[in-house]
């Protein structure tokens, strides 16, 4: 395969160098902060993309849906000058793609595929996370967690994976949800469920706490009930979880601990996206 690789953290750093051990023909723009001279560079963008058929962008795509996320390139990239270098026949895959960069992809009349919406990305890229939470936690609090009473918010894919990892560290964990299904596997799997209306009944003995859910869940009038000492990290990405402010002013430690897999285990996310792009190609193949 031909393939460019624009932009992006580690994990696509990470990508590039597995593609080209495959014996793909990989060509990187966006990287010139570094000095890896193993990754093939190209300047010109433009040429990365013209004698590419797939280009690959970051995980997540764009924090504000104009500029593409490039943290180790000096220069800033807007989406809609790759879009516009690409023909029809090239396919964009990436993650975390919006609505909107769907629609500037859509001007130039480029398909794009979102990595994060494929469930087998989603579920393998939930236990670097669920790692990750783990240890920002464990870096923020002068207790174990073993034996720790630990909260979790939503149990969706990292809920459930991390459910099950503090469990198995002695944690004693406490689950959100809600739907009764779910509080019903909850409590088969040996946590302590809890409805959405009734974590008032449970946040003021919490030590830790983790959201997983992007929507306003922790705010003022559960923020109050928390002690001191416990601690928030929050997992879900943009707009969060949690009133922030609010949790500054009470004086509780909050964390907002987004694109964990890209921070705390490249290798191991760059693998599971490798394995995905394999999947939707063979896929497009038919």
């Amino acid at each position: 395969m031909k393939i460019a690789v624009i932009g992006g953290d580690k994990r696509s750093i990470g990508l590039a160098k597995m593609l080209w051990e495959d014996g793909h023909d990989i060509k990187v723009f966006g990287f010139n902060k570094l000095e890896d001279t193993s990754l093939n560079h190209i300047d010109d963008m433009n040429l990365a993309i013209k004698e590419s058929e797939t280009i690959i962008g970051p995980l997540p795509c764009s924090k504000d849906n104009i500029i593409l996320n490039t943290p180790f390139n000096l220069e800033e990239i807007l989406l809609e000058e790759v879009f516009s270098l690409m023909e029809s026949n090239q396919i964009f895959i990436g993650g975390k793609i919006t609505e909107k960069i769907s629609d500037i992809a859509g001007i130039y009349n480029i398909s794009t595929i979102d990595l994060l919406e494929r469930e087998e990305m989603a579920v393998l890229n939930a236990i670097p996370t669920a790692e990750g939470a783990i240890q920002v936690a464990m870096e923020n609090i002068d207790i174990t967690l073993h034996g720790s009473n630990i909260m979790i918010l939503g149990f969706g894919r990292i809920g459930k994976i991390l459910a099950k990892m503090l469990h198995g560290i002695g944690s004693n964990v406490f689950v959100e949800a809600r739907n009764h299904t779910d509080l019903a596997w909850i409590s088969s799997y040996g946590y302590i469920p809890i409805h959405l209306d009734s974590i008032n009944d449970y946040i003021h003995n919490m030590d830790v706490v983790f959201n997983t859910i992007p929507t306003m869940v922790l705010g003022e009038n559960l923020l109050v009930k928390m002690k001191k000492e416990s601690l928030i990290v929050d997992l879900a990405s943009i707009p969060g979880g949690i009133d922030f402010k609010k949790a500054e002013e009470l004086e509780i430690k909050t964390i907002w601990a987004l694109g964990l897999p890209g921070k705390v285990a490249p290798i191991t996310a760059a693998k599971v996206m490798k394995e995905t792009i394999y999947n939707i190609v063979g896929e497009l193949e038919g």
